[in-house]
């Protein structure tokens, strides 16, 4: 079988123009970037105000294995499945970082034939959306050390800046740095760091404002450190959220593309959701609602992190709710979690599948939890046995869930006609009850204790003498009635991505707690994850090349 880009490379995609008028979309509602891709004017909104929201399905999964389970894959494949059944279906996805496009586990624009296209450019640079995000972060940085040289009127106390500067590139080396050196010039000496773009708070602000507006005094919420007393001293004492609102003018409106099957997609935002909230934007969310019957979405890495947060904290922002949630399994992940190496995830083994499946059931129990109707989508690959296959689905009917073969990757959208005759049969036929896990305004420690408890399956938590200290500055500030945002490793429903399938008896450790005040969220940082990844051994940018005629190769 050809490989993604080739498939990408060979699809018949229609004029981006053609793709907008098919959704009710006019000459002035978009701003083309190119042929095959445009943003959309956020006053489409305004205009559909009135217009009844279409259904919202959210796609989700098990805890992955380092190569991902297809997630994104599904969500393609779903909404072009909707489309095959004469069904108006609008995708919404997250924009791809370039950290992982040339790291290890690729990007975010679906694989086989259920994917989003122009793939190279959805995945490198598309209409640079990243980069006006890390311009509109590293102005605020480069003006809080310029405010300390010219004078520092503000007195910021440098030993207490917690705004970091960011880049969009897997780079271990920048995660601890010290800036100003070389003398009086440049500044002073003081110890910073970067994070990766999607893990920043102005990509979280972006993705959780309602307009520009909102956008821009979120920004100026921005807590960036403390002063000399101790006080907060926020973004908008510096004067430069206008300036970082110029930067992110065009960022804020969606871009629509659309699949190897002509579906529409909306692509918007790209947080990362073991180190950020996970979910594509509000705004491209509440358009595809507008704009399709059915808006079918996703949220990163396993039900325990983008699920959790797409439900406690965008729906919240954004008064969404949810009608269906699709949980996507694997074969091989599953036997990934009943103890099978990496090695023998090919070979048919039922057993390390029935050892690892609890994984699969503790995730629907928590989607039930917050009161939506489940669905199973088996992620097949070539390799998967009838038995095993069988093996899941008879598990899941034990569950009363319904459950489906998604053969997306291979098929495009005729492989997930079963997934989506099951999602419609549920969304017309089971009723959603959505309700948030717990309420904001509880005590923070509170709030993570439920988490913690109800969907990892903990025992308990125990935080830092630092954490401690961090919780209590951010009571005093009187940010503590915020949701909360875990960050967590992505591969296991605990803190330790050694403890696969669903493990028993731990505790989860919190290491630091930090107030994302123009988001909206506190993020609590757990374990050993890192808010800058690293590159690994052999990088997947060592396999890519360009020719002279501009053809990429070796991009997935």
């Amino acid at each position: 079988m050809k490989s993604d880009i080739e498939i990408a490379q060979s699809a018949n995609m229609k004029p981006i123009v053609e793709i907008a008028e098919k959704i009710g979309l006019k000459d002035d509602d978009i701003e083309l970037y190119g042929k095959y891709k445009c943003k959309i004017s956020l006053d489409v909104l305004k205009r559909e105000n009135d217009k009844k929201d279409g259904k919202l399905v959210l796609v989700t999964a098990i805890n992955p294995t380092p190569a991902g389970e297809g997630k994104s894959t599904v969500t393609v494949g779903l909404g072009q499945a909707l489309c095959k059944l004469n069904k108006n279906s609008v995708i919404a996805l997250r924009e791809p970082s370039l950290g992982p496009v040339f790291g290890i586990k690729g990007g975010a624009a679906g694989g086989g034939y259920s994917q989003v296209v122009p793939m190279e450019d959805i995945n490198l640079h598309f209409t640079g959306d990243m980069h006006a995000i890390t311009a509109a972060n590293n102005l605020l940085a480069a003006a809080i050390d310029n405010h300390i040289h010219q004078g520092n009127a503000l007195r910021i106390d440098s030993r207490r800046i917690i705004f970091k500067r960011v880049m969009d590139m897997n780079d271990r080396a920048l995660r601890h740095i010290v800036v100003g050196m070389g003398g009086k010039p440049n500044g002073f000496l003081r110890e910073d760091g970067f994070m990766i773009t999607v893990a920043s708070e102005i990509m979280a602000i972006l993705c959780l404002a309602n307009d520009l507006m909102d956008l821009k005094e979120r920004m100026g919420n921005i807590l960036i450190g403390y002063n000399l007393d101790g006080e907060p001293v926020y973004c908008r004492e510096l004067g430069v959220q206008g300036a970082m609102g110029l930067l992110m003018k065009d960022a804020v409106k969606p871009n629509l593309v659309q699949t190897l099957e002509n579906t529409p997609a909306i692509i918007h935002g790209g947080p990362f959701a073991n180190i950020a909230h996970g979910c594509n934007s509000i705004l491209a969310t509440k358009m595809a609602l507008k704009l399709g019957d059915y808006a079918i979405t996703e949220a990163g890495f396993g039900a325990d992190l983008g699920a959790e947060k797409f439900l406690d904290i965008k729906c919240r922002y954004g008064e969404l709710k949810p009608d269906c949630v699709v949980i996507v399994a694997t074969i091989r992940a599953l036997k990934h979690h009943g103890g099978a190496s990496k090695d023998e995830l090919s070979n048919p083994d039922v057993e390390k599948l029935s050892k690892g499946i609890g994984n699969l059931e503790k995730q629907i129990e928590n989607i039930k939890k917050y009161g939506v109707p489940v669905v199973v989508a088996i992620n097949k690959f070539v390799t998967d046995s009838q038995e095993e296959v069988e093996y899941i689905e008879s598990f899941c009917n034990d569950l009363g869930v319904d459950v489906a073969l998604a053969e997306v990757w291979e098929k495009g959208g005729e492989g997930g006609i079963p997934l989506a005759e099951k999602v419609l049969n549920v969304l017309e036929n089971k009723e959603s009850r959505f309700k948030c896990l717990y309420e904001k305004e509880l005590p923070i420690k509170d709030k993570m204790n439920i988490i913690a408890r109800e969907i990892y399956g903990a025992n308990g938590v125990s935080y830092t003498k630092a954490a401690e200290k961090q919780i209590k500055d951010i009571e005093k500030l009187g940010l503590a009635k915020l949701p909360i945002c875990v960050a967590k490793t992505q591969y296991s429903l605990s803190d330790n991505p050694q403890l696969l399938g669903k493990p028993k008896d731990f505790d989860m450790s919190v290491r630091e707690v930090r107030v994302s005040s123009g988001a909206g969220f506190i993020v609590v940082l757990t374990g050993n994850v890192m808010t800058m990844p690293g590159l690994p051994k052999v990088p997947a940018a060592n396999r890519m090349d360009i020719l002279e005629d501009g053809t990429i190769e070796g991009l997935f």
